[in-house]
């Protein structure tokens, strides 16, 4: 199932409601989870953000009605990322399809192609 990170911010509302309540960060996961989704693991954190939230979800369609769903009561702004297997990402850049002439090995641009037309203004 793939995976979402979620950074969410407190509103001044929000604050003041988990100041009261602290056990309302746990009601608030039993909600996430009533969308289908799964809470892999949850951090508060300092600083732009207030917490760190790893869900597994159906969709980024579930997501995206979560947040808006969970943001709507004006306690909490959320921003959900999609996560990306690092071992998936890998095989996807080792695979056949690539734009780039000649990949950059080493921390070295590849070299540029040569150009072998000439200037119009040179005939």
């Amino acid at each position: 199932m793939p995976q979402y990170i979620l950074v969410s911010t407190l509103t001044p509302q929000g604050r003041e409601t988990l100041h009261a309540n602290p056990d309302r960060v746990l009601g608030v996961n039993e909600e996430v989870e009533s969308f289908g989704c799964r809470i892999i693991a949850q951090y508060a954190v300092l600083g732009q953000y207030d917490f760190l939230t790893v869900v597994e979800a159906p969709d980024s369609e579930t997501v995206a009605h979560m947040s808006v769903d969970l943001g709507s009561r004006g306690t909490v702004n959320i921003m959900a990322m999609p996560a990306l297997d690092v071992d998936a990402f890998r095989a996807k850049l080792k695979g056949s399809k690539q734009l780039a002439a000649k990949p950059v090995i080493g921390g070295e641009a590849a070299p540029e192609a040569e150009t072998t037309a000439t200037p119009a203004n040179e005939n």
